[in-house]
Order: C-alpha cells, then structure tokens, then sequence
C-alpha cells in the first residue's frame, strides 16, 4: 500500500515508500536530481527558451519588450487559472471536459445578474461561483457515486452547460459588462509598492514550503532532496520574479490579473503539498483502492476536486468578461485544449498521481508565447495551428523522454 506521506513519484510510477530504522538516505546533487520534483520542468524550460529566442531574432527584438510580456502575461490568466482546475482533477486520473463550457456559463450568469437584476458587483460574482461550485458537485456526484466515466459526464456537460449559456443570454450573442468594479479586475495595473511587495510575498511564501517540507521530511527519517537544489529553486524563483517586476514596472506596473492567477497557483501548490487533503489526493490519483482501503474517503475526495475545478473555471469566466468587458454566447474553441495542454505540457500525467500545479505556469506560457510570437510575425491561423501542434508535441515528447530515463535507472 502506498504512503500518504511522500512527494509525487518522479518516475511517473507511484512507488511506495518503505521506511526502515536506518537514517534516511541524502541523496547527492546533480543534474539529474534536478529532474525531479518541482525542477523536474527543465525539458518544458528549454523548449520556452528556445521559443523566446527564436521570435526575438524574428521580431527584431519585439517580442521581449515590456509592453509585449505584460500582453502576453495577461493573455494567458484565463488559461492558467482554469488549468489549475483541469490540474486537480487530472492529478484523480480523471479528466474535465466541461471547463470551458462551465466558465462562459457562469460569467454570463454573473454578466445578467448584474446588468439586468441590478445585483451589486460582488453579489453577482459570488453567485456566478455558487453555480460554478453546484456544477462541479453534479459533475463529482456522476463520477465518484454513480460511477459513470469522468469522459462520458463532462463531454455531457459541456453540451448541457452550453445550452445554459444559450438560455442564460436569452437572444442576445453578445452582452457588455459595464460595472467598473467587474470591468477593474483584469486591466488593473498596481502601482511600485504593492508591485513589488505581493509578488515577492508570493515567492517568499513559495520559498518557506520549500524549507519546510524539507525539514519536515528530514525529521521523519525520510528521503530529502539537497540543499544545493532546493536553494537552486529558490534562487531561480526569486531572479524571475524581480526580471519580471522590473519588466512589468518599466511599462505600467504589475497587472492585477496576474497576481490573481499567480496567487491561485500558490495556493494550490500549498495546499496540494503541504496539507493532508493534497496527499490525499495524489494518493487516490496513484491507486483509488489502495487509498480506500488506507481510510480516505474516496467519493468525497472526487466530489470536492471537481467542485473545486468548476469554482476555478467560473473564476477564469469572470477574469475573461473583465478583459473582455462583454459575454459571449459561444465557447471558446480552443480554451478547454489550451488548459489540458498547459496541465500536460508542464508534467502532469493523465493518468493520476503525478504532477505539480505549476505545471500550468510553464505550460500556459508555451501556448501563449507561439500565439503572441506568431501573431507579431502576422501568420495565418492555418500556420498558427501548425506550428502550435507540432511544438507541443515536441515539448510533450521531450518530457516523456526525460521521465523514461529516470525509470530506467531507478531515480
């Protein structure tokens, strides 16, 4: 049976941990163990700098000025919040396919309430959460007490919660938000001091759960990683923070959705790593029996993940109504895809049980990066498509490489 109490397997195999009297075992630094954990993203981080590069030769050096990262940061807070949602329930082994349905659904809830209803702005958006959340436990109660495959309820869903899309907005295609508050959320760039500040509080926090699941694990007699790479993480999490400030600050400041995706993404991370409702969870991901038969309530695990997945994607709605500043009546195409691929991109595994949620961070800036680039480049959808699929396949099969080799000598 496997332990509650461990990281997600690097391997991409759910191994349990065997604990003995012996001192637990340090393991050496080197730039394979950097594979591992929360660094175990440096194939996906290759890939993104050669990207970079390449549209900032084409670009004539466009494509990393201030202005263009702060559109392309917030180009991709839509996807990253709502791929932090697909993230929880891949990590089940099972798969949303509603999110993207669920998001426009409950902001055009939320758009009606307030134009038409006279709801206050924070009313309407907590009751466009409240459905959200209502969604999600119908979802939960197909698939963790009915049974019903995961594929087969939220393919269902997506086509039901469309057509409460369809009804919601009535006749209209189109709906304009024009709250200020709601319209605020997204554009909103914060001055030098609460730029500054709340990012690196952010990473502080990022920093302290990295000394503490360290130092709790070493006090349990387990495996630890090296101090040389935890302190390599947070050195990398700090310089990126204060480039990204600097960047941000040289335009019009830190933009306010980025901070609200970002501050998401910790939260997550903190509570998938450092609680026993995240242990949980990679537990039911790995082996849903072996877990059931340690005592953890699988069906309510399920039922709150997937709440917990449609909150999130009425979250990216809304953050998309406020850059929008209007609902439409048709889902996005392409959002739900770009979700899954940003989730799978950065290493979570389809299967259950492994992965990170910042896998999203990495892997919605590969999918906004060859948007923004080639848009600069002004290509045709056509080649946009192309170029899209054929580096995603590339990145995806570079991680799967990576993570065979481990396998192979036992890491």
């Amino acid at each position: 049976m496997k332990s509650l109490d461990r990281e997600t397997p690097p391997s991409g195999e759910n191994q349990a941990l065997v604990t003995t009297n012996e001192p637990a075992r340090r393991p050496t630094f080197s730039v394979r163990s950097l594979m591992r954990g929360d660094m175990g993203f440096i194939p996906v981080l290759l890939t993104l700098a050669l990207i970079t590069i390449y549209f900032q030769v084409t670009t004539s050096g466009v494509f990393l000025q201030a202005r263009n990262l702060t559109n392309l940061t917030q180009q991709i807070v839509v996807i990253s919040i709502l791929s932090v949602g697909a993230v929880l329930v891949l990590l089940l082994g099972e798969i949303d396919l509603s999110l993207a349905a669920v998001a426009q659904a409950c902001a055009a809830i939320m758009a009606v309430l307030s134009v038409y209803h006279n709801f206050g702005p924070w009313l309407a958006i907590v009751s466009a959460l409240a459905v959200g959340a209502l969604i999600g436990l119908v979802n939960g109660f197909f698939v963790a007490v009915l049974r019903v495959p995961s594929f087969i309820v939220t393919l269902a869903g997506s086509i039901g919660y469309a057509g409460l899309l369809l009804l919601v907005m009535g006749r209209q295609t189109t709906l304009i938000v024009r709250d200020p508050v709601i319209r605020s959320l997204a554009p909103t760039y914060w001055d030098s001091i609460w730029g500054w500040s709340v990012p690196l509080v952010l990473v502080a926090l990022y920093a302290l759960g990295l000394w503490y699941e360290r130092k709790r694990r070493s006090q349990a007699e387990l495996s630890v990683r090296p101090m040389a790479q935890v302190s390599a993480q947070m050195i990398i999490a700090v310089a990126i923070a204060l480039i990204l400030i600097g960047l941000f600050e040289s335009y019009q400041g830190v933009p306010q959705s980025v901070m609200i995706s970002l501050g998401i993404i910790v939260l997550f991370w903190m509570v998938l790593k450092k609680t026993l409702f995240g242990r949980h969870l990679y537990a039911v991901g790995g082996n849903a029996e072996a877990a059931r038969r340690a005592g953890i309530n699988v069906v309510r695990m399920k039922m709150t993940v997937f709440m917990m997945a449609s909150v999130l994607a009425a979250i990216a709605g809304i953050m998309l109504t406020s850059r929008s500043t209007a609902v439409a009546t048709q889902v996005s195409s392409t959002l739900l895809l770009n979700a899954i691929a940003a989730a799978v991109i950065g290493g979570v595994s389809l299967f259950g049980g492994l992965g990170s949620v910042w896998a999203v961070v990495l892997g919605a800036l590969v999918i906004g990066s060859l948007d923004n680039g080639l848009d600069l480049l002004n290509q045709d959808q056509s080649v946009k498509s192309m170029v899209q699929g054929g580096v995603l396949l590339l990145a995806v099969t570079a991680d799967a490489l990576v993570r065979r080799s481990g396998v192979r000598v036992g890491k």
